[in-house]
């Protein structure tokens, strides 16, 4: 993997950051911290940038840049504490369907369950449970599930029966009673190929995790440089500066996780592994731990309007478990190095 900062990336990155800076933020205390979906505010900072066109090969018309490009994008949208409009998009598109202004729901019950069952019933299925969802506006639901024991992407439409959209929680979720599901709105499979769209999108959520922490670390190192405690900047006292440069350290350990899974993928599919895996399950405990010092590190001035940490908390609070637990993630990466070791010594 080629450390050198790559002209392009630094040039995508500064061009996020200038257009998703210029968009008012949420920054009330009650309500959901972000508005998800396709029909987010984002949605036209990705629009006048092409984001779309960056994970699309050159041979579809795209610009090739591969899923570091992806990722790229996803860890800006956390930094900036914005929704992210991008992923279902890019699910989509690495599935080979076109769904625009689909929104993905279900994934948190991965990879070990199902928060979605599917009963068999003549001509098809019965979807029913409740699931998180990207966005209760949008008009077709991408919902994760098992059908005979293997995990799928179904598409329900919002005007179904039984589908209930509820937004008066965060994270909103949608509800299924009984809603009928066939074989000819199964969109894809959701395998565990290691460069498969799964593993895609996970290294696309742990970056925007990754991203998520990044900004409010930056929030907080701001704050505490000018804020004065008995004469003393925050930033002075050991207490506060030895934490926070402590966070400092797990966000370039988990942003070289997350970008190396990225070039992994790109360059050299063969030796991805696990790697997407890991990736997420460390970027959620990165994001989850980082906050919460961050919003230590504030005081009580995090909790409120001021600052805008606490969206950065309650985003965390949300995504990190949306595409499935760490502490599952962690077991199925041990379970394949102990599997690796056995095959190994045989």
């Amino acid at each position: 993997m080629d450390l050198t900062p790559d002209p392009l990336a630094v040039q995508l990155r500064k061009a996020l950051r200038t257009g998703l800076a210029g968009l008012p933020a949420r920054i009330g205390l009650h309500g959901a911290p972000v508005t998800d979906g396709a029909g987010g505010p984002t949605r036209a900072v990705l629009d006048a940038l092409e984001a779309a066109d960056y994970e699309r090969p050159a041979g579809a018309d795209g610009l090739g840049l591969g899923l570091s490009a992806g990722v790229l994008v996803s860890e800006e949208l956390g930094r900036a504490a914005r929704g992210n409009s991008y992923r279902a998009d890019a699910f989509a598109a690495d599935l080979g369907v076109s769904a625009p202004g689909a929104a993905l729901a279900g994934f948190e019950a991965l990879p070990t369950g199902s928060g979605i069952t599917a009963t068999p019933r003549a001509g098809g299925w019965e979807l029913t449970g409740t699931a998180t969802v990207d966005d209760v506006g949008a008009g077709v639901f991408l919902v994760a599930t098992r059908i005979d024991g293997d995990p799928v992407l179904v598409a329900v439409e919002r005007t179904a029966a039984g589908v209930t959209p509820q937004d008066g929680c965060w994270p909103p979720v949608v509800r299924f009673e009984a809603t009928p599901a066939t074989t000819e709105d199964i969109v894809g499979a959701l395998d565990d190929s290691p460069t498969g769209p799964l593993a895609r999108a996970r290294l696309r959520q742990a970056a925007y995790l990754l991203g998520i922490a990044d900004g409010a670390h930056r929030t907080a190192v701001e704050y505490a440089g000018f804020r004065q405690q008995s004469g003393t900047r925050l930033r002075d006292l050991p207490a506060v500066s030895f934490p926070l440069a402590r966070a400092l350290v797990a966000l370039r350990t988990t942003r070289a996780a997350v970008h190396r899974g990225a070039w992994l993928v790109d360059y050299e599919p063969d030796a991805v592994g696990t790697a997407p895996l890991s990736a997420l399950a460390m970027a959620s405990e990165t994001a989850r731990d980082v906050v919460r010092l961050s919003m230590q590190s504030c005081g009580v001035r995090a909790m409120t309007s001021e600052l805008g940490l606490h969206r950065y908390f309650r985003l965390a609070a949300a995504e990190s478990a949306r595409y499935g637990d760490p502490a599952a993630l962690w077991r199925t990466v041990g379970a394949d190095r102990v599997a690796s070791a056995r095959r190994a010594a045989a």
